[in-house]
């Protein structure tokens, strides 16, 4: 998830070749039940569907001006429809990136979770899915720094008040203007004590209404890709001098406090995090990976029986290819890395990777033992029948990169009209080889 300024790696896939010999098809362990939420529910199958920032929802002002610019977004019957197209029965999806709070949100057309209005909107996505026998868990979005005050209307937060370093621009001009401005012009304010407890509070708002009033089946907090949490997280823009920074343990803190305030408002067996520790999205470029995301999921597992963690492969990348990625892991010592300690860490509980995975790759993984699930993106969205045309080896549709990221006048196209199987056999359509 991200702004459309940036491009996804042009190499595709994530350094993980699946056995040849590992069972494909139905007799894949992919479609074999998964137990999460400690055991509240039971997948039919391991194919997660990846939350994607689509960028669909609906204004929440009708008519914005610019003294009055449209600053929320509601989810509508067209993401009603999205969802429900990639939804099998005891199948799980995971939404795109919910904010919390205005502040939170990072990009025009993200639907958050904080007016009336978007929790029944959201409420009628849930339902939807729900009818069709699927479930699905929210994902809480808080953008922090990576955002402009001029989309939110309100400061940028984060951890401490350290702009980009780069020249990069902001995705979107800002309202009523027609030019991007960059990031580092508009640097975060360093969230104070006050600051930290009411960002934690909007999660906890957002969680609640998520499970109580929408329906979602649990929530996962973001805690990857450069957002607040892993602001807090990396060294290289967390550089605080507090309780809240200053050494892995506590750069850990405010992650710790979170999950432990979401935990107490709606349980564990409701509750999971996505962490990307060797991550560099959005110049989350901090050392101490190892100690850092080390110590947070020792506590986290020590603390806590999430329903489950979810994990991005470590040399996938959203902005760099697999060769470019792999080239700062070797260059930070990290010549050989995959996600194998927190595994070791997490143990039993269930454990899902996202990153690259495809009908090519994904053969033998769970069988290994190193996954419980496989969350599935770019080919997800392309292909809504994705898991019955894997268990059956047929071929996925294209993806259109063009289309990702909106807001668009058309939000249909490359959306909700991608073809299942039945079409595509009519058709003649070019499909991935």
């Amino acid at each position: 998830m991200g702004s459309i300024a940036k491009t996804d790696a042009s190499v595709p896939g994530n350094g993980v070749v699946g056995r040849e010999d590992a069972p494909k098809g139905e007799a894949s362990k992919l479609f074999q039940p998964l137990s999460i939420g400690n055991g509240s529910l039971t997948l039919s199958h391991r194919i997660v569907l990846a939350p994607l920032t689509r960028n669909r929802a609906t204004p929440a002002v009708k008519e914005p001006t610019p003294e009055n610019p449209n600053r929320a977004w509601i989810p509508n019957d067209l993401m009603a429809e999205y969802y429900t197209q990639r939804t099998t029965p005891g199948g799980l999806l995971i939404s795109e990136g919910i904010p919390p709070n205005l502040e939170g949100n990072g990009m025009p057309g993200v639907p958050g979770l904080f007016l009336e209005e978007q929790k029944a909107g959201w409420k009628k996505v849930v339902d939807a899915v729900h009818a069709k026998g699927g479930y699905i868990y929210a994902q809480l979005w808080n953008a922090g720094r990576a955002s402009i005050p001029q989309h939110t209307g309100t400061p940028t937060i984060s951890a401490s008040a350290t702009p980009y370093e780069s020249d990069e621009v902001y995705g979107y001009p800002p309202p009523g203007t027609s030019t991007q401005v960059r990031y580092k012009d508009f640097p975060p304010t360093e969230l104070n004590m006050e600051g930290i407890q009411r960002q934690i509070g909007d999660y906890v708002k957002a969680a609640k209404a998520a499970v109580e009033e929408c329906g979602f089946d649990g929530v996962e907090v973001h805690g990857g890709n450069g957002y607040l949490p892993e602001q807090f997280l990396s060294s290289n823009i967390n550089t605080r001098t507090d309780d809240y920074g200053g050494s892995p343990e506590k750069r850990c803190k405010f992650v710790l406090e979170l999950m432990e305030a979401l935990s107490a408002a709606i349980g564990d067996d409701k509750l999971a995090i996505r962490l990307t520790p060797f991550g560099m999205y959005n110049e989350a470029r901090g050392t101490q990976r190892l100690e850092t995301w080390g110590h947070l999921c020792k506590e986290l597992k020590k603390k806590h029986n999430l329903s489950y963690v979810h994990f991005l492969e470590p040399r996938y990348e959203q902005v760099f290819s697999l060769e470019e990625k792999s080239g700062f892991l070797e260059s930070w010592g990290f010549k050989e890395i995959d996600l194998k300690p927190f595994r070791e860490i997490f143990g039993t509980t269930p454990m899902f990777s996202a990153g690259g995975w495809s009908d090519k790759n994904a053969w033998g993984i769970v069988e290994d033992g190193m996954y419980d699930a496989l969350a599935i993106g770019r080919l997800f969205l392309s292909t809504p029948d994705f898991v019955e045309r894997l268990k059956k080896g047929l071929p996925m549709n294209q993806y259109d990169r063009s289309r990702f990221y909106g807001p668009f006048p058309d939000p249909a196209t490359k959306y909700t009209d991608y073809p299942v199987w039945a079409d595509v056999e009519k058709s003649g359509i070019k499909l991935v080889e």
